[in-house]
């Protein structure tokens, strides 16, 4: 069983979900949101749910406060809500993964949210630290060592542990959820050249070629097999990952690994949180308000996060759980 939120009411989350699950009749899916939300966008997208959809009545929003391209305040704590709940029943193993639509971050913030996105907070609910962002398409897989930060502060917020955190958790994951027997893993540098023997800085030998042997012995020492290639020159190791020498890429900050994934996959790329107990998915958007309501918003994302999450679930735990959920 998977569960979906469906984040912000106002964004195009209910209309690239409802069109997602029509497109699945046999799914069985439990939906967190908001019901006359959910009937509203599926009549607007001329769409049935499945019968497979149940649909968990977390709020009842009034008509003002859930009008398409209109965020507001009722709005933005609905939307944390039902990443609330649905983070309650995968912790409690009523649901083995989650998948979630986008939220803003203004209007969840003004909620009280205190996250930069879904991944800290789920990190923080399921009490780890051991996490980290991956960007999968069908084409090109990318982990982050840094998330949302500025460019300025890479620098200082890299460290042996954090890069070392991400290339250990992408070989995890490769094997545990994506099924591939022995995961053959790129770092890239951080500065041009790889650095060009020290001439364009020290991060290279100084962070992460001791990160890479660190990683290293902590997966050798649980009998994995896998290869690491690095530190890889960063305009060079995307492309060499897209014709197939590497089955993922560790980049040192957001946009060195996102920016070559959605240029290669965008319409197929799929937002992973790594480390969690349960499985978790997302699409590679935002709420988009100005689509919102017009029922003109492409799903291929979002289903995209659908599916993948499905497979990963399938590979993790091969006889799913069948728990009732928690209201």
């Amino acid at each position: 069983m998977l569960a979906i939120t469906l984040g912000d009411p106002t964004g195009i989350g209910p209309e690239v979900v409802v069109k997602t699950l029509a497109d699945r009749p046999e799914i069985q899916i439990a939906l967190f949101g908001d019901v006359a939300v959910v009937e509203e966008a599926a009549k607007l997208c001329g769409v049935s749910l499945p019968p497979g959809v149940t649909v968990h009545a977390i709020t009842q929003l009034l008509e003002k406060d859930r009008r398409p391209g209109q965020p507001n305040d009722e709005a933005g704590r609905a939307q944390v809500a039902y990443l609330v709940a649905a983070t309650k029943a995968a912790l409690a193993g009523s649901v083995n993964g989650i998948v979630t639509a986008p939220i803003s971050k203004t209007w969840a913030g003004r909620a009280g949210f205190a996250f930069p996105g879904h991944t800290e907070y789920l990190a923080e609910a399921c009490g780890t630290s051991e996490f980290a962002m991956m960007l999968a398409g069908p084409g090109l897989k990318v982990t982050v060592a840094t998330t949302h930060i500025a460019l300025r502060d890479v620098p200082q917020a890299l460290s042996v542990e954090v890069i070392e955190r991400a290339i250990r958790l992408t070989v995890v994951s490769l094997k545990d959820q994506f099924g591939i027997a022995e995961p053959r893993v790129a770092v890239a540098a951080l500065n041009p050249h790889a650095g060009e023997d020290g001439k364009f800085g020290d991060e290279e030998g100084r962070l992460i070629l001791p990160a890479m042997e660190h990683a290293k012995r902590k997966l050798e020492s649980e009998g994995r097999r896998f290869s690491l290639h690095g530190p890889a020159v960063p305009d060079v190791v995307f492309r060499q990952a897209t014709l197939g020498k590497f089955d993922a890429v560790v980049a040192m900050y957001h946009d060195q690994g996102l920016i070559p994934v959605k240029l290669h996959d965008f319409d197929r790329t799929v937002n992973v949180t790594l480390g969690l107990p349960f499985v978790r998915t997302s699409p590679d958007h935002g709420t988009a308000y100005d689509l919102a309501g017009l029922g003109k918003a492409r799903p291929d994302s979002f289903g995209a996060a659908l599916d993948l999450a499905t497979k990963m679930v399938t590979q993790r735990v091969p006889k799913l759980l069948k728990a009732p959920l928690t209201k």
